[in-house]
Protein backbone atom coordinates (compact mmCIF):
# COMPACT_ATOMS: atom_id res chain seq x y z
CA UNK A 1 0.00 0.00 0.00
CA UNK A 2 1.31 3.61 -0.74
CA UNK A 3 1.97 6.36 1.51
CA UNK A 4 0.57 9.69 1.49
CA UNK A 5 3.96 11.13 -0.08
CA UNK A 6 3.32 8.34 -2.84
CA UNK A 7 0.05 9.52 -3.58
CA UNK A 8 1.15 13.16 -3.53
CA UNK A 9 3.98 12.24 -5.92
CA UNK A 10 2.04 10.12 -8.40
CA UNK A 11 3.08 11.13 -12.39
CA UNK A 12 -0.51 11.32 -13.45
CA UNK A 13 -2.94 13.67 -12.41
CA UNK A 14 -5.40 12.07 -10.04
CA UNK A 15 -9.09 13.49 -9.97
CA UNK A 16 -11.67 12.36 -7.06
CA UNK A 17 -14.49 12.08 -8.25
CA UNK A 18 -16.91 12.49 -5.59
CA UNK A 19 -20.85 11.37 -5.59
CA UNK A 20 -23.21 9.13 -4.09
CA UNK A 21 -23.59 6.22 -6.07
CA UNK A 22 -27.29 5.42 -5.73
CA UNK A 23 -28.79 5.49 -9.38
CA UNK A 24 -25.72 6.85 -11.30
CA UNK A 25 -23.69 3.46 -11.23
CA UNK A 26 -23.54 3.62 -14.93
CA UNK A 27 -22.66 6.82 -15.24
CA UNK A 28 -19.87 6.81 -12.26
CA UNK A 29 -18.28 3.81 -14.80
CA UNK A 30 -18.58 6.05 -18.10
CA UNK A 31 -16.71 9.03 -16.25
CA UNK A 32 -14.04 6.52 -14.78
CA UNK A 33 -13.80 5.15 -18.09
CA UNK A 34 -13.71 8.30 -19.55
CA UNK A 35 -11.11 9.98 -17.29
CA UNK A 36 -9.18 6.86 -17.06
CA UNK A 37 -8.63 6.67 -21.31
CA UNK A 38 -7.71 10.68 -21.00
CA UNK A 39 -4.63 9.38 -18.95
CA UNK A 40 -5.50 10.87 -15.43
CA UNK A 41 -5.32 8.15 -12.37
CA UNK A 42 -8.80 8.55 -10.83
CA UNK A 43 -10.16 7.62 -7.45
CA UNK A 44 -13.59 6.73 -7.20
CA UNK A 45 -15.21 5.21 -4.41
CA UNK A 46 -17.49 3.24 -6.66
CA UNK A 47 -14.92 1.32 -8.34
CA UNK A 48 -12.55 0.45 -5.39
CA UNK A 49 -10.00 3.32 -6.12
CA UNK A 50 -9.78 5.40 -3.46
CA UNK A 51 -6.50 5.08 -1.96
CA UNK A 52 -7.64 3.13 1.40
CA UNK A 53 -5.37 3.12 4.89
CA UNK A 54 -6.42 0.54 7.82
CA UNK A 55 -5.68 2.64 10.32
CA UNK A 56 -9.13 5.36 9.50
CA UNK A 57 -12.01 5.10 9.11
CA UNK A 58 -14.29 5.38 5.98
CA UNK A 59 -15.09 9.36 6.67
CA UNK A 60 -11.13 9.77 7.25
CA UNK A 61 -10.32 8.08 4.17
CA UNK A 62 -12.40 9.94 1.77
CA UNK A 63 -11.36 13.25 3.13
CA UNK A 64 -7.80 12.45 3.13
CA UNK A 65 -8.22 11.57 -1.07
CA UNK A 66 -9.81 15.44 -1.32
CA UNK A 67 -6.76 16.83 0.26
CA UNK A 68 -4.46 14.47 -1.58
CA UNK A 69 -5.89 14.81 -4.91
CA UNK A 70 -4.97 17.11 -7.90
CA UNK A 71 -8.62 17.55 -9.20
CA UNK A 72 -12.01 17.52 -7.44
CA UNK A 73 -14.88 16.43 -10.10
CA UNK A 74 -18.48 16.68 -7.77
CA UNK A 75 -21.83 15.36 -8.93
CA UNK A 76 -24.75 16.54 -7.09
CA UNK A 77 -27.81 14.52 -7.33
CA UNK A 78 -31.30 14.15 -5.85
CA UNK A 79 -29.74 11.37 -3.33
CA UNK A 80 -27.82 13.31 -0.41
CA UNK A 81 -26.18 10.09 0.06
CA UNK A 82 -25.09 7.83 2.98
CA UNK A 83 -22.47 8.19 5.58
CA UNK A 84 -24.10 10.27 7.94
CA UNK A 85 -23.69 10.38 11.70
CA UNK A 86 -27.56 10.30 12.77
CA UNK A 87 -28.16 13.75 11.11
CA UNK A 88 -24.79 15.26 9.91
CA UNK A 89 -23.75 15.59 6.74
CA UNK A 90 -23.16 13.07 4.20
CA UNK A 91 -19.73 11.97 3.44
CA UNK A 92 -20.70 13.32 -0.04
CA UNK A 93 -21.37 16.91 1.12
CA UNK A 94 -18.37 16.74 3.45
CA UNK A 95 -16.02 15.95 0.41
CA UNK A 96 -17.27 19.17 -1.18
CA UNK A 97 -17.03 21.43 1.55
CA UNK A 98 -13.51 20.10 1.76
CA UNK A 99 -12.44 20.70 -1.59
CA UNK A 100 -13.97 24.13 -1.22
CA UNK A 101 -12.30 25.23 1.62
CA UNK A 102 -8.85 23.70 0.13
CA UNK A 103 -9.67 25.65 -3.15
CA UNK A 104 -9.20 22.40 -4.91
CA UNK A 105 -9.19 22.55 -9.19
CA UNK A 106 -12.78 21.48 -9.06
CA UNK A 107 -15.53 20.69 -11.63
CA UNK A 108 -19.13 20.34 -10.57
CA UNK A 109 -22.25 19.10 -12.09
CA UNK A 110 -25.69 18.79 -10.70
CA UNK A 111 -28.71 17.38 -11.65
CA UNK A 112 -31.56 19.38 -12.56
CA UNK A 113 -33.86 18.09 -10.30
CA UNK A 114 -32.13 19.98 -7.58
CA UNK A 115 -32.10 23.05 -9.77
CA UNK A 116 -35.58 22.98 -10.11
CA UNK A 117 -36.11 22.21 -6.71
CA UNK A 118 -34.19 25.21 -5.09
CA UNK A 119 -35.84 27.17 -7.77
CA UNK A 120 -39.29 26.34 -6.85
CA UNK A 121 -38.80 26.54 -3.10
CA UNK A 122 -37.30 30.14 -3.77
CA UNK A 123 -40.72 31.19 -5.44
CA UNK A 124 -43.27 29.66 -2.57
CA UNK A 125 -40.65 31.59 0.07
CA UNK A 126 -38.60 29.08 1.77
CA UNK A 127 -35.15 30.43 0.27
CA UNK A 128 -32.04 29.52 1.56
CA UNK A 129 -31.12 26.97 4.11
CA UNK A 130 -33.06 28.30 6.77
CA UNK A 131 -36.00 28.56 5.08
CA UNK A 132 -36.06 24.72 3.74
CA UNK A 133 -34.92 23.96 7.44
CA UNK A 134 -38.81 24.77 8.30
CA UNK A 135 -40.22 21.69 5.53
CA UNK A 136 -40.34 18.15 5.90
CA UNK A 137 -39.84 16.12 3.04
CA UNK A 138 -41.91 12.46 2.86
CA UNK A 139 -39.89 9.71 1.19
CA UNK A 140 -39.91 9.60 -2.48
CA UNK A 141 -38.54 8.86 -5.54
CA UNK A 142 -37.42 11.85 -6.66
CA UNK A 143 -35.04 13.34 -3.52
CA UNK A 144 -34.44 11.78 -0.94
CA UNK A 145 -33.27 15.02 1.35
CA UNK A 146 -33.08 18.35 0.66
CA UNK A 147 -29.78 19.07 1.73
CA UNK A 148 -28.43 18.73 -1.75
CA UNK A 149 -30.03 21.95 -2.07
CA UNK A 150 -27.29 23.53 0.63
CA UNK A 151 -24.88 21.04 -1.23
CA UNK A 152 -25.86 23.56 -5.24
CA UNK A 153 -25.56 26.63 -2.96
CA UNK A 154 -22.83 25.77 -1.43
CA UNK A 155 -21.00 25.26 -4.89
CA UNK A 156 -22.46 28.16 -6.55
CA UNK A 157 -21.07 29.99 -3.56
CA UNK A 158 -24.34 31.59 -3.19
CA UNK A 159 -22.95 33.26 0.38
CA UNK A 160 -20.88 35.50 -1.17
CA UNK A 161 -21.01 38.56 -3.49
CA UNK A 162 -21.06 37.63 -7.31
CA UNK A 163 -17.92 39.85 -7.21
CA UNK A 164 -16.03 37.61 -5.08
CA UNK A 165 -17.23 34.45 -6.27
CA UNK A 166 -14.49 32.42 -8.16
CA UNK A 167 -14.51 28.89 -9.01
CA UNK A 168 -18.57 28.73 -8.71
CA UNK A 169 -19.36 26.74 -12.16
CA UNK A 170 -21.62 24.66 -11.79
CA UNK A 171 -22.95 22.58 -14.84
CA UNK A 172 -26.68 21.40 -15.12
CA UNK A 173 -27.04 18.06 -16.55
CA UNK A 174 -30.93 16.34 -17.63
CA UNK A 175 -28.45 12.84 -18.86
CA UNK A 176 -26.15 10.89 -18.39
CA UNK A 177 -24.78 12.15 -22.07
CA UNK A 178 -25.00 15.58 -20.54
CA UNK A 179 -22.73 14.68 -18.04
CA UNK A 180 -20.20 12.58 -20.01
CA UNK A 181 -20.21 15.51 -22.53
CA UNK A 182 -19.27 17.69 -20.18
CA UNK A 183 -16.31 15.59 -18.36
CA UNK A 184 -14.97 14.80 -21.83
CA UNK A 185 -14.99 18.48 -22.67
CA UNK A 186 -13.42 19.53 -19.38
CA UNK A 187 -10.97 16.56 -19.48
CA UNK A 188 -9.91 15.41 -22.60
CA UNK A 189 -7.13 17.95 -22.56
CA UNK A 190 -4.70 16.73 -20.41
CA UNK A 191 -1.80 18.77 -20.79
CA UNK A 192 -3.80 22.23 -20.47
CA UNK A 193 -5.20 21.03 -17.32
CA UNK A 194 -2.17 20.15 -16.05
CA UNK A 195 -0.49 23.66 -16.82
CA UNK A 196 -3.35 25.04 -15.38
CA UNK A 197 -3.07 23.22 -12.12
CA UNK A 198 0.47 24.20 -11.81
CA UNK A 199 -0.22 27.79 -12.82
CA UNK A 200 -3.24 28.40 -10.70
CA UNK A 201 -2.94 26.06 -7.72
CA UNK A 202 1.36 25.01 -7.71
CA UNK A 203 0.67 25.32 -3.83
CA UNK A 204 -2.56 23.92 -2.90
CA UNK A 205 -0.48 20.76 -1.36
CA UNK A 206 1.03 23.73 0.83
CA UNK A 207 -2.37 24.85 1.61
CA UNK A 208 -3.48 21.39 2.54
CA UNK A 209 -0.40 20.37 5.25
CA UNK A 210 -1.44 24.10 6.83
CA UNK A 211 -4.77 23.93 7.87
CA UNK A 212 -4.01 20.05 8.80
CA UNK A 213 -1.04 21.55 10.73
CA UNK A 214 -3.43 24.62 12.20
CA UNK A 215 -6.39 21.90 12.99
CA UNK A 216 -3.80 19.45 15.14
CA UNK A 217 -2.57 22.47 16.67
CA UNK A 218 -6.47 23.64 17.62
Amino acid sequence: MIGEEGMQDSKKLTVMVSSTVYGIEELLDRIYTLLTMFGYEVWISHKGTVPVFSNRSAFENCIAAVDNCDLFLGLITPHYGSGKDGDGPSITHLELKRAIELNKPRWLLVHDHVVFARQLLNYIGHKGEAGRGRLTLEKNRIMDDLRVIDMYEEAILSGKPLRDRQGNWVQMYRSDDDAALFATAQFSRYQEVEAFVKENFGDSANVSRAIQDRRRRS
